[in-house]
């Protein structure tokens, strides 16, 4: 996941409001900390949240997919 991780710092500024949609319970500040990165954004999530490591790791990686999802090239059609 190291490569969708660093989409994210890359793309951060652009992002950063989808995460806020995403966990409502983050704050700004939260959010501005963490610059994208996977760990910072990881420990905000069980301090805010409650959750063990692996379920914040597992929710924050869900979510890492579905925004790259959205930024993949189409796959180009075989003819």
């Amino acid at each position: 996941m190291a490569t969708a991780g660093h989409i994210i710092e890359g793309r951060w500024k652009q992002l950063k409001g989808e995460a806020k949609r995403t966990w409502g319970k983050l704050t700004d500040d939260d959010l501005d900390r963490s610059a994208g990165n996977r760990d910072k954004l990881v420990g905000s999530l069980q301090e805010r949240y409650g959750w063990e490591k692996a379920d914040a790791q597992s929710k924050f990686d869900a979510w890492v997919d579905s925004v790259s999802a959205d930024t993949r090239e189409p796959a180009e059609t075989k003819k």
